[in-house]
């Protein structure tokens, strides 16, 4: 019995702290995510994705260094207490959020690795200047600029959009691409699925999942036209043209890739097309700000080392912790 609670307790504890902290997140941002509007859309897609990750991320750290230490600690080996069916109840609810993330997970590198391997046997790979990842031409319906993978990221483009745009139309649309690839938004994407699904059941921070999916389209923007000239306008060109040919409803399917015109709902061409041409009479508004990826870094070891030192040299923490987990039993049986 002593495992079989721990591990129930385990599971809701996984499920309550996330669901909370998530909830509080969200609405940190309702509240005051419209102050940041004026910020760059680099910055806007970065502190959204910590907003998203940041209630899973502290929900393992305290699971894992706070209350499995409190419980083998102080928790009887040779337990009376019992699995009540409220905690068996929520248990069960996380165990299936945590499987459907696996389940999907799995599922879409797999339909990505299925259909990438079906795109290069159709394609023919080219050589593009600047462009330092395994570039492909490709004959498909949908007038697509993708990178699709994400430890092994390859470049699609399909012939039609080569044939209608410029040079300066590429190269300015390669520019966004390579933004997504500097920022790692593959990855990126695949973690805040991966937070959805978990709370498949309860779900928290749908808001927060389509504002960074605008974010991160409006960054690579931006990554584009902070090159200077031209290339904004170019940019914002390559957009209205490639739009005006895209077929009626029309999609491709590719879990694990980034699109020129982003794969989820909400990322207005129109939007994209207005930030470009704003940016573009703005030549001094900062891009690439390089104190938040230092500054976020540093917060994370430091929410680390503080649970690691609370964990393993605070026992009177951890007997509080037991006994925060004793009321739980007692309050769900």
């Amino acid at each position: 019995m002593f495992e079989i609670l721990g591990i129930c307790l385990l599971l809701a504890a996984l499920l309550t702290f996330n669901s909370f902290a998530s909830l509080v997140t969200g609405g940190v941002w309702r509240v005051f995510g419209g102050t940041t509007h004026r910020w760059s859309a680099f910055s806007r897609a970065r502190l959204i994705f910590l907003l998203r990750t940041f209630p899973a991320l502290v929900t393992m750290l305290c699971v894992l260094l706070l209350f499995v230490p409190a419980y083998l600690a102080y928790e009887p080996r040779h337990t009376s207490e019992n699995v009540s069916l409220k905690l068996a109840v929520l248990a069960f609810i996380s165990a299936i959020g945590i499987g459907v993330a696996a389940a999907r997970g799995i599922a879409a590198w797999r339909v990505t690795a299925r259909l990438a391997g079906d795109w290069i046997d159709q394609s023919e790979r080219i050589s593009v200047a600047g462009i330092n990842i395994p570039t492909y031409r490709i004959d498909h319906y949908f007038p697509l600029i993708a990178i699709v993978g994400i430890f092994r990221p390859r470049l699609f483009i399909a012939t039609q959009v080569l044939d209608l745009l410029t040079a300066e139309e590429i190269n300015a649309a390669l520019s966004h691409e390579k933004g997504h690839l500097s920022a790692r938004d593959n990855m990126k994407r695949g973690l805040l699925r991966a937070c959805r699904d978990s709370l498949l059941i309860i779900p928290c921070g749908r808001s927060l999942d389509r504002d960074w999916a605008e974010a991160s389209e409006e960054a690579a923007d931006e990554w584009a036209a902070s090159e200077g000239g031209n290339v904004a306008l170019d940019l914002a060109s390559a957009l209205v043209k490639i739009a005006r040919i895209i077929p009626e409803g029309a999609r491709p399917t590719m879990p694990a890739g980034v699109f020129l015109f982003g794969d989820d709902e909400g990322v207005g061409i129109l939007g994209r097309v207005r930030h470009l041409l704003a940016f573009a009479a703005e030549v001094d508004r900062p891009v690439h700000p390089t104190i938040l990826r230092p500054v976020t870094i540093s917060a994370l070891v430091g929410v680390a080392s503080f649970g690691v030192a609370l964990a393993f040299n605070s026992h009177p923490v951890l007997s509080s912790v037991h006994s925060l987990i004793e009321h739980a039993v007692f309050a769900l049986s």
